[in-house]
């Protein structure tokens, strides 16, 4: 049965996240016709609550791995498992639909890492194509676009801002003033966590509602900041987006030069439809865009579209969260605010030759979010019995965590690939990663987390606990890396637009063209960066060319 054809639109947007959403509300703004296909549903707050079995154990929020498997291994030399590895939401609203909201900017020193460390062996460390300058404009259209409650000046360490914050730090929580008190008294610099909550009413929308089912949970309230909650509802209000939940795209379809065609995806009913626009945007997060491009082959892309150069799912990169944990006397209740009312520390972020690795990482106070007793996380605690029972109510109101992000360095052979035994539910090849770690990941790591603990020690902590990190085992929704952008089309796959070389009318704006992950949250340069691309493809559609 041939398939369907929509009418056709400007421009088609595979994904409705964080990216694809902040996308749409530009172009749709600048009069653009764009069509969201999105591989999950459209939940509604009404749908959101604090069901913590459903939301954690029943994949209310993530993929059920029985219907999108995933692979995993640390070499070539291994045969793949199944495994979830870092998943992220597929939903309208992406991870923004489930997260605490931190966003910090990346450094100026994230743009140009190679310059800074030069060649660091057995990775592919480059400069990016673009600068923080390039990237500023849009870091302050998309805080003012959220109403991110934070303090500008509060991290020394940050690049030049061309504006404040449109709402003030939120209250602090019992852990965060502990993190401030540790800092402090060691001599670091210590800053309110920049949160995509409302710290006051803003743009007719009231102050978020802070909870400790935060991370992990929808927001029943409606009150977050999110791409669900205001690029969405933005790119409606223009009557130019049309988004399309259930739509599961197998495949860009090419023409014979090479061009992207049509989107070939399925609705919720089994129906196939091919969607034609002038331009595609990917925006599935790294790993499935890049999935995406690997399943598009053709005569012109035999080994994948726009992958001439062999460089699509090469340099994946994935953040690792570990924490250092500390009890003490006095109740800090860090389980309240589900990582919402945080503070951070850049103290050790950018390079320092002394340390003996390159680059940093963010420092911050954290919330498990869940909420759950924060020595669930200790790799020694007891399973039951009344010794578990024991740690559960010592800890539960006296311990708190500062974690930490690792910025994995690059490497060519990390990678994601197509696997060749383990297909979805729609019978369609899952997506394989090859991952192995960097020795300066681990150093990196057991670095900042010893920082970690000399912060909560200082703070009057009785006892600390390290959770040093063994590997990258992806516990985290941040990807990057596997269409990098860069200016030589031998060794990147897009542009610094980026737009494909080698296929005019495509263009990738999630984590895929980041060169290096960084040391920090990636959103809001995400968020950013999609901004960015929009407003190009927006003075320049219709120019000779393009």
């Amino acid at each position: 049965m041939p398939a369907t054809k929509p009418e056709r639109t400007d421009v088609c947007i595979i994904g409705a996240g964080a990216s694809g959403a902040a996308a749409a509300k530009v172009l749709t703004e600048r009069g653009f016709r764009v069509v969201a296909l999105e591989r999950g549903p459209w939940r509604t707050k009404e749908t959101f609550g604090g069901d913590e079995l459903a939301n954690v154990n029943r994949y209310n929020l993530w993929p059920d791995p029985l219907l999108n498997p995933r692979t995993y291994r640390q070499s070539a030399d291994e045969d793949a498992v199944v495994d979830l590895f870092c998943p992220v939401p597929q939903m309208v609203g992406g991870g923004t639909v489930h997260w605490q909201g931190w966003l910090p900017r990346f450094a100026p020193e994230d743009f140009r890492l190679h310059s800074v460390v030069g060649d660091l062996p057995g990775t592919s460390l480059v400069d990016w194509p673009i600068s923080y300058d390039d990237l500023e404009p849009y870091y302050t259209q998309v805080e003012w676009a959220f109403g991110v409650s934070g303090l500008a000046g509060g991290n020394a360490f940050e690049g030049p801002r061309s504006k404040g914050y449109p709402c003030p730090p939120l209250p602090l929580s019992r852990y965060a003033q502990k993190f401030h008190q540790g800092a402090r008294r060691l001599g670091w610099n210590a800053f309110p966590t920049p949160q995509a909550a409302l710290s006051q009413p803003y743009n007719g929308r009231p102050a978020t509602v802070i909870s400790a089912f935060a991370q992990q949970h929808g927001d029943p309230t409606g009150t977050r900041s999110s791409a669900l909650n205001v690029f969405v509802p933005d790119a409606l209000a223009t009557g130019r987006y049309g988004l399309r939940p259930e739509s599961y795209v197998r495949e860009l379809a090419v023409d014979a030069s090479g061009r992207i065609t049509a989107a070939v995806y399925q609705n919720e009913a089994g129906e196939t439809f091919e969607q034609e626009a002038d331009v595609f945007i990917l925006a599935c997060g790294a790993v499935e865009s890049a999935r995406l491009l690997l399943l598009s082959t053709s005569a012109r892309f035999p080994n994948g579209l726009a992958n001439g150069s062999d460089m699509v799912g090469r340099n994946v990169t994935f953040h690792e969260y570990s924490s250092a944990i500390g009890l003490f006397d006095d109740p800090v209740h860090g389980w309240a605010g589900g990582g919402y009312v945080s503070a951070s520390s850049m103290q050790f972020y950018n390079h320092d030759d002394s340390r003996g690795f390159a680059s940093g990482g963010h420092i911050a106070s954290a919330g498990v979010g869940i909420p759950l007793p924060i020595n669930w996380g200790l790799p020694d605690r007891p399973l039951w019995g009344p010794d578990a029972k024991a740690m559960d109510e010592q800890f539960f109101n006296h311990s708190m965590a500062v974690s930490i992000v690792v910025h994995d360095m690059p490497q060519h052979d990390n990678r994601v690939e197509l696997d060749e035994e383990v297909v979805d539910a729609w019978d369609v090849p899952v997506a394989r990663i090859t991952l192995a770690t960097h020795e300066n990941d681990l150093a990196m790591g057991r670095f900042l987390i010893d920082r970690g603990a000399d912060i909560l020690a200082a703070a009057g902590a009785r006892k600390t606990y390290k959770v040093y990190p063994e590997r990258v085992t992806g516990n985290c929704s941040h990807q990057h890396g596997t269409a990098r952008m860069g200016d030589d089309p031998e060794v990147s796959v897009l542009n610094k637009w980026c737009r494909a070389h080698e296929v005019r009318n495509l263009f990738v704006v999630d984590g895929s063209p980041f060169p290096t992950g960084t040391g920090a949250n990636p959103t809001l340069t995400i968020m950013a960066n999609a901004w960015r691309v929009a407003e190009y493809i927006a003075d320049t559609h219709g120019q000779k060319g393009n």
